[in-house]
Protein backbone atom coordinates (compact mmCIF):
# COMPACT_ATOMS: atom_id res chain seq x y z
CA UNK A 1 0.00 0.00 0.00
CA UNK A 2 1.19 3.23 -0.89
CA UNK A 3 2.72 5.32 2.30
CA UNK A 4 0.47 8.27 1.55
CA UNK A 5 -2.30 6.45 1.47
CA UNK A 6 -0.99 4.43 5.28
CA UNK A 7 -0.50 8.28 5.82
CA UNK A 8 -4.26 9.48 5.40
CA UNK A 9 -5.42 6.26 7.26
CA UNK A 10 -3.07 7.14 10.39
CA UNK A 11 -4.24 10.92 10.22
CA UNK A 12 -7.98 9.76 10.52
CA UNK A 13 -7.12 7.43 13.55
CA UNK A 14 -5.35 10.09 15.08
CA UNK A 15 -8.84 12.22 14.64
CA UNK A 16 -11.16 9.68 16.02
CA UNK A 17 -9.13 8.86 18.69
CA UNK A 18 -9.12 12.62 19.48
CA UNK A 19 -12.84 12.96 18.84
CA UNK A 20 -13.29 10.21 21.36
CA UNK A 21 -11.28 12.35 24.22
CA UNK A 22 -13.27 15.19 22.85
CA UNK A 23 -9.92 17.07 22.24
CA UNK A 24 -9.33 18.92 19.25
CA UNK A 25 -7.26 17.24 16.75
CA UNK A 26 -5.13 19.64 15.81
CA UNK A 27 -3.51 19.50 19.09
CA UNK A 28 -2.22 16.67 18.00
CA UNK A 29 1.50 16.12 15.64
CA UNK A 30 2.33 13.01 14.19
CA UNK A 31 5.96 12.26 13.86
CA UNK A 32 6.64 10.16 11.15
CA UNK A 33 9.08 7.75 11.96
CA UNK A 34 11.74 7.55 8.80
CA UNK A 35 14.13 5.27 10.44
CA UNK A 36 13.85 2.25 7.69
CA UNK A 37 12.25 4.68 5.06
CA UNK A 38 12.92 4.51 1.63
CA UNK A 39 13.93 8.25 0.44
CA UNK A 40 11.21 7.97 -1.75
CA UNK A 41 8.62 7.66 0.74
CA UNK A 42 10.12 10.05 2.48
CA UNK A 43 9.43 12.27 -0.96
CA UNK A 44 6.19 11.18 -1.32
CA UNK A 45 4.84 11.98 2.39
CA UNK A 46 6.50 15.45 2.08
CA UNK A 47 4.12 16.29 -1.09
CA UNK A 48 1.54 15.11 0.84
CA UNK A 49 1.70 17.83 3.35
CA UNK A 50 4.15 15.64 6.45
CA UNK A 51 5.79 18.00 7.66
CA UNK A 52 7.23 16.77 11.01
CA UNK A 53 9.82 13.58 10.90
CA UNK A 54 11.66 11.74 13.67
CA UNK A 55 15.12 9.84 13.85
CA UNK A 56 16.67 7.64 16.24
CA UNK A 57 20.01 7.82 15.57
CA UNK A 58 21.81 11.21 15.13
CA UNK A 59 24.18 10.10 12.01
CA UNK A 60 20.57 8.92 10.59
CA UNK A 61 18.83 12.26 11.37
CA UNK A 62 21.78 14.50 10.07
CA UNK A 63 21.68 12.42 6.88
CA UNK A 64 18.10 12.07 6.39
CA UNK A 65 17.96 16.05 7.02
CA UNK A 66 20.91 16.50 4.38
CA UNK A 67 19.67 14.49 1.95
CA UNK A 68 15.49 16.08 2.05
CA UNK A 69 17.16 19.58 2.16
CA UNK A 70 19.06 18.61 -1.20
CA UNK A 71 16.54 17.06 -2.95
CA UNK A 72 13.74 20.10 -1.77
CA UNK A 73 16.65 22.43 -3.26
CA UNK A 74 17.36 21.06 -6.60
CA UNK A 75 13.70 19.59 -7.70
CA UNK A 76 11.20 22.55 -6.37
CA UNK A 77 10.52 26.08 -7.14
CA UNK A 78 9.76 26.57 -3.40
CA UNK A 79 11.83 24.12 -2.20
CA UNK A 80 13.62 25.98 0.50
CA UNK A 81 10.27 27.18 1.94
CA UNK A 82 9.21 23.89 2.25
CA UNK A 83 12.20 22.85 3.65
CA UNK A 84 12.17 25.86 6.25
CA UNK A 85 8.43 24.20 7.20
CA UNK A 86 9.61 20.46 7.89
CA UNK A 87 10.92 19.57 11.86
CA UNK A 88 13.04 16.81 12.59
CA UNK A 89 12.65 14.89 15.73
CA UNK A 90 15.36 13.07 17.43
CA UNK A 91 13.42 10.36 19.70
CA UNK A 92 16.21 8.37 20.79
CA UNK A 93 18.52 7.60 23.40
CA UNK A 94 21.04 10.53 22.70
CA UNK A 95 24.83 10.02 23.74
CA UNK A 96 26.77 13.31 25.38
CA UNK A 97 29.05 13.26 22.27
CA UNK A 98 26.81 13.18 20.12
CA UNK A 99 24.60 15.84 21.29
CA UNK A 100 26.03 18.49 19.36
CA UNK A 101 25.08 16.87 16.06
CA UNK A 102 21.26 16.02 17.58
CA UNK A 103 21.12 20.29 18.24
CA UNK A 104 22.36 21.06 14.99
CA UNK A 105 19.91 18.69 12.58
CA UNK A 106 16.71 18.51 14.94
CA UNK A 107 14.22 20.81 15.95
CA UNK A 108 13.07 18.89 19.38
CA UNK A 109 14.79 16.13 21.72
CA UNK A 110 12.63 13.95 23.15
CA UNK A 111 14.87 11.97 25.12
CA UNK A 112 17.18 13.42 27.78
CA UNK A 113 17.12 11.19 30.82
CA UNK A 114 20.14 12.18 33.07
CA UNK A 115 21.49 15.90 34.50
CA UNK A 116 24.69 15.14 32.69
CA UNK A 117 23.29 15.02 29.55
CA UNK A 118 21.30 18.29 30.15
CA UNK A 119 24.30 20.18 31.69
CA UNK A 120 26.28 19.03 28.28
CA UNK A 121 22.89 20.61 25.95
CA UNK A 122 22.87 23.34 28.12
CA UNK A 123 26.57 24.31 27.74
CA UNK A 124 26.04 23.60 23.89
CA UNK A 125 23.18 26.12 24.12
CA UNK A 126 25.01 28.73 25.85
CA UNK A 127 27.87 28.70 23.06
CA UNK A 128 24.80 29.22 20.65
CA UNK A 129 23.29 31.97 23.18
CA UNK A 130 19.95 29.90 22.14
CA UNK A 131 18.17 28.04 24.71
CA UNK A 132 17.71 24.03 23.26
CA UNK A 133 14.02 22.40 23.61
CA UNK A 134 13.76 19.23 24.79
CA UNK A 135 11.50 16.41 26.90
CA UNK A 136 12.44 14.58 29.91
CA UNK A 137 11.91 11.16 28.84
CA UNK A 138 10.39 9.45 31.72
CA UNK A 139 10.74 5.51 32.13
CA UNK A 140 6.90 4.54 32.93
CA UNK A 141 7.34 0.77 32.42
CA UNK A 142 9.81 0.12 34.61
CA UNK A 143 11.55 -2.13 32.76
CA UNK A 144 15.44 -2.12 32.59
CA UNK A 145 15.69 -2.67 28.95
CA UNK A 146 14.43 1.33 28.41
CA UNK A 147 16.00 4.63 28.78
CA UNK A 148 14.45 7.04 31.05
CA UNK A 149 14.59 9.01 34.51
CA UNK A 150 12.75 6.72 37.23
CA UNK A 151 9.73 7.68 38.22
CA UNK A 152 10.18 8.74 41.70
CA UNK A 153 13.18 10.38 40.44
CA UNK A 154 11.14 12.71 37.65
CA UNK A 155 9.89 15.61 40.01
CA UNK A 156 13.43 16.11 41.18
CA UNK A 157 15.14 16.09 37.88
CA UNK A 158 12.90 18.06 36.45
CA UNK A 159 13.62 21.07 38.93
CA UNK A 160 16.89 20.43 38.17
CA UNK A 161 16.46 20.82 34.55
CA UNK A 162 14.79 24.00 35.02
CA UNK A 163 17.82 25.69 36.58
CA UNK A 164 19.49 25.51 33.11
CA UNK A 165 19.60 28.49 32.18
CA UNK A 166 19.78 27.33 28.41
CA UNK A 167 17.56 24.69 28.63
CA UNK A 168 14.08 25.05 27.69
CA UNK A 169 12.19 21.71 29.03
CA UNK A 170 9.02 22.04 26.78
CA UNK A 171 7.45 18.82 28.10
CA UNK A 172 7.85 14.84 28.77
CA UNK A 173 8.49 11.43 26.71
CA UNK A 174 7.34 7.96 27.33
CA UNK A 175 8.02 4.44 25.78
CA UNK A 176 4.68 2.45 27.10
CA UNK A 177 5.56 -1.54 27.88
CA UNK A 178 4.98 -4.00 24.65
CA UNK A 179 2.34 -6.23 25.68
CA UNK A 180 -1.01 -7.88 23.91
CA UNK A 181 -2.90 -5.79 26.90
CA UNK A 182 -3.78 -2.46 25.93
CA UNK A 183 -4.63 -1.22 29.36
CA UNK A 184 -0.60 -1.81 30.28
CA UNK A 185 0.62 0.82 27.80
CA UNK A 186 -2.62 2.68 29.47
CA UNK A 187 -0.88 2.91 32.62
CA UNK A 188 2.35 4.12 31.32
CA UNK A 189 0.55 7.02 29.53
CA UNK A 190 -1.41 7.81 32.39
CA UNK A 191 1.86 7.90 34.90
CA UNK A 192 3.30 10.33 32.42
CA UNK A 193 0.14 12.65 32.39
CA UNK A 194 0.19 12.50 36.16
CA UNK A 195 3.52 13.61 36.59
CA UNK A 196 3.20 16.50 33.87
CA UNK A 197 0.06 17.48 35.53
CA UNK A 198 1.89 17.64 39.16
CA UNK A 199 4.99 19.71 37.69
CA UNK A 200 2.62 22.13 35.91
CA UNK A 201 0.36 22.22 39.50
CA UNK A 202 3.71 23.17 41.45
CA UNK A 203 4.90 25.27 38.44
CA UNK A 204 8.16 23.94 38.32
CA UNK A 205 7.81 24.20 34.23
CA UNK A 206 7.06 27.23 32.89
CA UNK A 207 4.18 28.09 29.73
CA UNK A 208 6.39 26.35 27.20
CA UNK A 209 5.96 23.14 29.05
CA UNK A 210 2.62 22.23 27.31
CA UNK A 211 3.83 18.35 25.32
CA UNK A 212 3.64 14.72 26.28
CA UNK A 213 5.32 12.50 23.70
CA UNK A 214 3.85 9.39 23.95
CA UNK A 215 2.52 6.77 21.71
CA UNK A 216 3.85 4.78 18.66
CA UNK A 217 2.24 3.08 15.56
CA UNK A 218 0.67 0.04 18.33
CA UNK A 219 -0.50 1.96 21.36
CA UNK A 220 -0.97 5.84 19.64
CA UNK A 221 -4.78 5.89 19.77
CA UNK A 222 -4.81 4.98 23.64
CA UNK A 223 -1.97 7.82 24.02
CA UNK A 224 -4.02 10.23 22.46
CA UNK A 225 -6.85 9.31 24.97
CA UNK A 226 -4.58 9.91 27.60
CA UNK A 227 -3.51 13.58 26.72
CA UNK A 228 -0.80 12.79 24.05
CA UNK A 229 0.44 15.98 22.11
CA UNK A 230 2.83 14.14 19.88
CA UNK A 231 2.68 10.83 18.74
CA UNK A 232 5.62 9.18 17.05
CA UNK A 233 4.55 6.60 14.42
CA UNK A 234 6.60 4.51 11.57
CA UNK A 235 5.32 0.93 10.95
CA UNK A 236 1.55 2.20 10.42
CA UNK A 237 3.13 4.52 7.86
CA UNK A 238 6.21 2.61 6.39
CA UNK A 239 5.01 -1.10 7.21
CA UNK A 240 6.13 -3.70 9.91
CA UNK A 241 10.19 -4.01 9.38
CA UNK A 242 10.16 -0.34 10.63
CA UNK A 243 9.82 -1.35 14.23
CA UNK A 244 13.15 -1.55 15.85
CA UNK A 245 13.52 -3.50 18.63
CA UNK A 246 13.46 -1.50 22.26
CA UNK A 247 15.37 2.05 21.20
CA UNK A 248 13.34 4.10 19.63
CA UNK A 249 9.47 5.59 19.32
CA UNK A 250 7.93 3.93 15.98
Amino acid sequence: MDVTVKLKQVQERIRAAANRARRDPGDITLIAVSKYAAMEQIQQLITAGQRHFGESRVQNLQTRHEEVREWLTETMADGAEINAQLKWHMIGHLQRNKAAGAIAASELIHSVDSLRLAEHLNDLGGRREKAIPILMEVNTSGEASKHGVPIPAAIHMAEQFETLAHLQVVGLMTMARQSANAEEARQCFITLREIFNELRFRKICGPHFKHLSMGMSGDFEIAIEEGSTLVRIGSAIFGAHTEPAMESGT
